[in-house]
């Protein structure tokens, strides 16, 4: 039987809101920001709480040092300070997270340097070996980019991922955030499109081109207009179409990685 996570990135707002605990009952994995984009301390703690409530596996949602541009700015940073930049987010928000009795499972890139390890190979090493060092075993990152290779030869799974609220350029890369189109807002066609890219395995581009695209996982962005609607759209289309909606990080049941049902 076909299956598919569905993530969000969050913990990038002041508080916990109402529309971040919408897409929380929604989702089956989330990424939270470690502070160096977005977040803090205590953030990262109420949201790894309603994460561990819910059942929802954790990610580090690690970044660029760049709270002024929401880390989505191109930024040149010498391959020893990012590996010791993401560990440390890492740690940072393992602290949070430990102390509300859940685990990080996966680290997922943020913006500019989502894109960045996806075409840079120095960047790519950089965060292949923060992840080795962290032990996190997992990496979300879209398929056919230059860091896939390096983190599965350094044993690290890596996580293909699909965007159901974001366009296409033809090669498979997203289009860019400020382009026409490329944010997708209509919680109808987001599902639409969630299901493509689970059961054919693309989505048409910008251009009207078909874009295959390979993913383990769909993400959701937590500060997208309606992204609790969203999120709740893409998950009731692909039950009804029959895929089962659960986390990456695990086999069919509870996952491992989460404490058991009280």
């Amino acid at each position: 039987m076909r299956s598919v996570d569905l993530n969000a990135d969050l913990a990038e707002g002041d508080v916990l809101s109402p529309g971040d605990l919408g897409l929380l009952d929604a989702v089956t994995s989330a990424s939270l920001a470690c502070g160096f984009h977005a977040g803090g301390p205590d953030l990262m703690r109420t949201t790894a709480a309603a994460c561990v409530a819910r059942r929802v596996v954790i990610g580090a949602h690690v970044s660029y040092r760049d709270r002024e541009g929401f880390g989505r700015r191109a930024m040149d940073v010498p391959p020893a300070v990012l590996v010791g930049d993401i560990v440390d987010q890492w740690e940072a928000l393992a602290a949070q997270v430990g102390a509300v009795g859940g685990g990080i499972a996966f680290v997922k890139p943020h913006g500019a340097l989502y894109d960045r390890m996806g075409v840079d190979r120095t960047v790519a090493a950089s965060v292949v070996e923060a992840v080795r060092q962290v032990g996190g075993g997992m990496l979300v990152a879209q398929a056919g980019t230059v860091v896939v290779d390096p983190a599965r030869g350094a044993g690290i799974r890596v996580v293909p991922e699909g965007f159901p609220d974001r366009a296409y350029l033809a090669d498979g890369r997203l289009a860019p955030r400020r382009g026409p189109g490329a944010l997708i807002e209509d919680p109808e066609v987001v599902g639409r499109r969630a299901l493509s890219l689970v059961r054919e395995g693309g989505a048409d581009a910008v251009d009207g081109t078909w874009t295959a695209v390979e993913v383990e996982t769909l993400c959701l962005h937590g500060d997208s207009p309606g992204a609790a609607d969203a999120a709740r759209a893409v998950r009731e289309a692909l039950e009804g179409a029959g895929i089962v909606v659960r986390p990456f990080t695990g086999g069919p049941g509870p996952d491992p990685r989460l404490p058991p049902d009280p």
